[in-house]
């Protein structure tokens, strides 16, 4: 077989989340329109009957970290490329920025093999256009393969993963044949709420949210969740609330669907909003939020 380790790495808002889900089949990664959205770095397993691929979603490398967030997000992206035995490059099609040179030049400066997967080519008219950004991409480095794919849409996935595993050295699997992630189900309910309120909010409450699972039992045939909202500044806290507490419900009642869809079982979800006065830059609160 071939298996290893397959990085997801490319600069913020590019598709990298909803590709990792789009190929394991499952949503694992959290998918909002706001860049930086993917905070950890998340583990999703596709197995093949001649190949094990480990796919690991990263955060998007950006210019200007300067919240120690940020870095942290950075740093976690970095640690997955060391780790990576193939670098999958998240690009979208006919848009070269120059954030996109930045995480070429990491990759680079890694030595690691690297296929780009060229996405969100569903949005490219004609198609006709698509061919010389494809030439002018491969002349930017020895990349092992260029792939366009749709993740939205679910186009040139196969193609993708086929590439991918004869890219990965030959070896025993690396985990159960039935293993999907690596990740939790508090950090995959921590995550959906923390999705729901980033859609809810839109710009009014930029990266100042966190959410930390605190209690998670078995009550009456339901899940029972408690969760904490961390802000940043006292004068979030409302914000999130909302008028007479409307927007945290509708927030509760959002992510409690999708999760009873994705556990496939009945929650009761409770939520609460709680100051830590710029969390984003403490390191303390990034270790006890697992961000570090």
């Amino acid at each position: 077989m071939h298996c290893g380790f397959a990085a997801l790495l490319g600069r913020p808002n590019v598709g990298k989340s909803t590709l990792l889900n789009a190929l394991v089949g499952q949503k694992l990664s959290i998918v909002t329109p706001r860049p930086q959205t993917t905070r950890h770095r998340i583990l999703g397993l596709v197995q093949r009957p001649d190949a094990q691929i480990a796919f690991v979603d990263t955060p998007g490398l950006h210019h200007h970290a300067r919240r120690a967030l940020n870095k942290a997000m950075n740093r976690t992206a970095a640690a997955a490329l060391g780790d990576a035995d193939l670098v999958v490059m998240v690009v979208q099609a006919l848009a070269w920025r120059a954030e996109d040179d930045l995480v070429l030049s990491r990759i680079a400066r890694s030595g690691k093999p690297v296929v780009v997967a060229v996405n969100k080519v569903d949005q490219v008219r004609p198609r006709e256009r698509l061919l010389p950004y494809l030439k002018q991409l491969g002349e930017r480095h020895d990349f092992k393969a260029l792939v366009p794919v749709s993740a939205l849409k679910g186009k040139g996935l196969e193609d993708l993963l086929s590439t991918i595993a004869a890219q990965l050295p030959r070896s025993p699997p690396l985990f159960p044949p039935d293993e999907l992630t690596d990740r939790g189900v508090k950090f995959r309910i921590a995550e959906m709420i923390r999705e729901k309120l980033t859609l809810e909010l839109n710009q009014e409450v930029p990266y100042g949210i966190a959410v930390e699972v605190e209690r998670l039992a078995e009550e009456d045939g339901q899940l029972a969740v408690d969760a904490s909202i961390w802000v940043d500044r006292e004068g979030q806290k409302p914000i999130v609330i909302g008028a007479g507490g409307e927007r945290l419900k509708r927030v509760g009642r959002s992510a409690r669907l999708a999760l009873n869809a994705l556990l496939e079982r009945r929650l009761h979800l409770t939520l609460w909003v709680k100051v830590r006065e710029n969390w984003a830059d403490s390191a303390r609160a990034l270790k006890d939020l697992g961000l570090e």
